[in-house]
């Protein structure tokens, strides 16, 4: 995993589902994600046949997005840790290859269009030999959560 995602993020395992950032442009990035398969939901899913769960899938996709997003907050000059990536939409999602553990993705996220507060957004998933995994649409709004700050003072306060 690389630092350069959970400096941009704030998803840590054992919910991260992007290992680093491989390329970006102006309206995409491009991100890798390898299933290991000691990863506790292969336990379940399917215990004698694993295989990746596809809302995991489209999990990883989002996190991309977020981490386009957070490239994005950045370059318009907020500061690092300022605010998070919230779904707001998924639509047409379509599955056409299942992933097993030790499989190695690309997941590339592009802009649409931004209307308002939202990010709308196109996410596809490609094996390394470039098989098409998944394809997603998706919106994005960037805030900064209510109730965020008094929550980590509450978990603050159990801790004590």
């Amino acid at each position: 995993m690389s630092t350069a995602v959970t400096d941009l993020i704030p998803h840590r395992p054992p919910f991260l589902f992007v290992d680093d950032i491989v390329s970006e442009t102006a309206d995409s990035l491009t991100a890798r994600r390898t299933w290991r398969a000691e990863e506790d939901f292969y336990k379940g899913h399917y215990p004698s046949a694993p295989i990746t769960p596809g809302v995991l899938l489209c999990e990883s996709v989002f996190q991309t997005g977020a981490l386009f997003m957070a490239k994005q907050a950045l370059a318009a000059g907020a500061k690092p840790g300022e605010g998070v990536p919230l779904l707001a939409k998924i639509s047409d999602v379509r599955f056409r290859s299942p992933i097993y553990p030790g499989d190695t993705i690309l997941i590339e996220v592009k802009k649409k269009e931004v209307v308002g507060a939202f990010t709308m957004m196109t996410g596809a998933i490609k094996k390394a030999d470039g098989t098409r995994v998944l394809t997603v649409e998706f919106a994005v709004a960037w805030k900064t959560p209510e109730g965020g700050a008094a929550a980590a003072q509450q978990q603050q306060q159990q801790q004590q």
